[in-house]
């Protein structure tokens, strides 16, 4: 796959279908792989000019809310821009991409989404990883090592609680990858023992339209729900291979566990 995309990508928002995979190698071996769908969305540029497909702040079959987003606000890119500058990243002038799952029916959970942050040449500049878990906590990991780039490394502490099955311990390594019609994002874990898990949200995609939301919705109409329902199914999985459970650490925070978001907390990986 080509690494190149980012500055001759027209700014028009995109969905994408794909799929979500997922390994886990110890202390039992475990993967599972769903399809999934999700949306690509050029943030300034919408500023600017509307989306007629996207059902934006607004009820939908199929729709975005800026609220499900950083603080909870009505304006998600002014969140993420004021995120930015308190990092000191200043030179993100080129288009802020973000990749995320849609409101179905008025319902959904996002495990994860990932913040594009382009500079003005397409380079990819920064990368805000917005994880959400199943206690209605949320934590941001602001990537922007100079090595950053399409199809490069770039690792981070884990400090924020997402799993029963994993310690609050170890480093990710992120690695991103995006075509004209194509967006990857990877997520590896490590421990002191090594590999933990690997996990992935891929999908093809293609300028948002109304006929595209038409047939997302016959194709996943449970796609946010299912998201849940998935996460249930396969901790039982886990707990009838006996993977051990750790507790959800509380707070305050020590350096090794998530911090309380309030605000909302985040981890800079250098």
């Amino acid at each position: 796959m080509s690494h190149s995309a980012g500055a001759a990508k027209p700014a028009l928002a995109q969905l994408a279908w794909g799929q979500v995979r997922h390994v886990r190698h110890r202390p039992a071996a475990h993967a599972f792989a769903y399809p999934t769908a999700f949306l690509l969305l050029p943030m300034r540029a919408l500023a600017t000019q509307a989306n007629p497909a996207l059902a934006r702040n607004r009820a939908a079959l199929l729709s975005f809310r800026d609220a499900d987003h950083g603080d909870g606000g009505p304006d998600a890119l002014a969140w993420v821009e004021a995120l930015l500058a308190q990092h000191g990243i200043a030179d993100v002038d080129g288009e802020i991409w973000l990749q995320t799952f849609p409101r179905v029916a008025g319902f959904v959970f996002k495990p994860v989404s990932f913040w594009y942050c382009l500079a003005a040449d397409g380079r990819l500049r920064a990368v805000v990883a917005e994880v959400n878990n199943t206690f209605g906590e949320r934590h941001c990991y602001v990537l922007d090592d100079p090595s950053l780039a399409w199809g490069a490394t770039v690792e981070a502490s884990k400090v924020f609680h997402v799993s029963p099955f994993c310690e609050v311990k170890g480093r990710y390594r992120f690695r991103f990858a995006r075509t004209a019609d194509r967006v990857v994002a990877r997520v590896e874990l490590d421990d002191n023992e090594g590999p933990l898990l690997i996990t992935s949200v891929s999908g093809h995609t293609e300028p948002l339209t109304k006929a595209r939301v038409r047939a997302t919705l016959l194709r996943m109409p449970l796609l946010t729900l299912a998201i849940v329902a998935r996460i249930q199914w396969q901790a039982l999985q886990l707990w009838l291979k006996r993977v051990p459970w750790f507790r959800k650490p509380p707070y305050p925070a020590t350096a090794s566990q998530a911090q309380a978001p309030q605000p909302l907390p985040e981890a800079k990986a250098r």
